[in-house]
């Protein structure tokens, strides 16, 4: 099974598989690697390849204690591959899908690992654009940090970029973006209007990170992507029962729907350190998912149909928890640009509220009370055309010893043309 990738890599073994690649157990001339290997119909595309190209420098400079470096790119045939240190341990996803929910100073501990490297790359001119639980490594050899948590490393940097670039339509021209490459519970209010991503919305994402670390669900995800991109744009999140007050305004300051209203990374690493002491011994919050808000809500038929996208997790660990090797379980989400009347088109508000565990969710009542209107008003219709039915019959029956009516003087309903 095992596989040349350019003159200097080994593969030996799949680790997992993502939206844009595998993940390779490889060895190289220093030891022990991870090699990413992009699709073929990417790696077909030349013009990608020299977008790949270009990007080295960039990616191979990026060297952080909470990065995961990059050591080389290949570019062999139609092999593009990415090849990166190999980290001992276990994706941010597989934790939480594990443990549900962490306890606020681990959280907050991990978060405050990323927001460091992001501080890091942005300072590089680097935009990671993908920052979610399945990109974030936990080193499970490193010493233990604030609330036991595992050093945190961020990965996967470049690889939204590389497929997301516009293609030229001409020597100068680039196509305007027309769709959204990404995952849709963590994607910023600006990129889902169309407008180029900046550093800010790594910092929205990774307040979206923090946010699920603490609550165990995402604060605008759930139901039909479209909807997910909808809330973005035009609902807020309310406070998570239980935590302190500063630590939920910080969350609440870095989902601002204004980019320029959010702190900057180097910002969000100091802010975050400094609440770890307050956050010590706190157990993880005891709170709900909340039903989903849309459930009765039909989609515009405007907006991107298909399932929402499936969550997945690529272990770096041979044997490691995560996916099986052949499991395939994208977590992109490739969709057009909804346009401003469907960005509108969900009523303005909060988005789904947390309840506390065992808790009925505010407004389920009123929820109920809707649908049981609705159902007593379709029963009232149907009654009524039943009747009408059962008269028609008898006005009918009545009537067969009438005399034959003359063509065109009959009570038939005319048929639309």
């Amino acid at each position: 099974m095992a596989r040349k990738i350019g003159s200097r890599y080994t593969a030996h073994q799949i680790l997992g598989r993502g939206s844009a690649g595998t993940v390779w157990l490889g060895e190289g001339p220093d030891g022990p690697v991870a090699v990413k290997l992009l699709r073929e119909d990417l790696a077909s595309d030349q013009e990608l390849v020299g977008r790949f190209v270009q990007e080295r420098s960039a990616l191979l400079g990026l060297e952080h204690p909470h990065i995961v470096t990059v050591r080389d790119l290949v570019v062999d045939g139609n092999d593009l591959a990415l090849v990166m240190d190999l980290v001992r341990g276990t994706d941010l996803r597989t934790r939480l899908d594990r443990e549900r929910r962490l306890a606020p100073e681990a959280a907050v501990a991990i978060v405050a690992d990323v927001a460091d490297a992001l501080a890091a790359a942005h300072a590089a001119g680097v935009v990671h654009r993908d920052v979610k639980p399945e990109n974030v490594l936990l080193d499970m050899q490193g010493p233990l940090g604030p609330g036991g948590a595992h050093p945190a490393l961020l990965t996967d940097f470049g690889i939204a970029k590389l497929i997301d670039s516009p293609r030229r339509a001409g020597p100068r021209a680039t196509a305007p973006a027309t769709r959204i490459i990404g995952t849709p519970d963590y994607l910023a209010p600006e990129i889902v209007e169309g407008l180029p991503p900046r550093a800010s919305v790594d910092i929205y994402a990774l307040a979206t990170v923090l946010y699920e670390l603490l609550a165990g669900f995402t604060p605008f995800g759930g139901g039909h992507p479209g909807a997910v991109l909808r809330r973005h744009v035009t609902e807020t999140v309310v406070p998570l029962p239980g935590i302190p007050d500063e630590l939920w305004q910080l969350i609440v300051q870095c989902l601002a729907k204004a980019p320029a209203s959010r702190l900057r990374a180097s910002e969000l690493t100091v802010r975050l350190r400094e609440l770890l002491p307050m956050l010590a011994g706190m157990p993880p919050l005891d709170v709900d998912e909340p039903d989903d808000a849309d459930e009765d809500r039909p989609e515009p038929e405007e907006l991107p149909a298909g399932p929402a996208p499936r969550r997945g997790a690529v272990s770096l660990v041979p044997g490691g928890p995560g996916p099986s090797p052949e499991s395939n379980r994208d977590t992109h989400t490739s969709m057009r640009v909804p346009g401003p009347e469907e960005l509108a088109g969900g009523a303005l508000g909060t988005a789904r509220v947390p309840r506390p565990a065992g808790g009925h969710r505010p407004g389920a009542a009123r929820h109920r009370a809707d649908a049981v209107r609705r159902r007593r008003l379709l029963l009232t219709g149907a009654a009524a055309l039943l009747a009408a039915a059962v008269g028609v019959g008898g006005w009918l029956a009545a009537s067969d010893d009438d005399p034959p009516r003359t063509p065109g003087t009959h009570h038939s309903v005319p048929s639309r043309p």
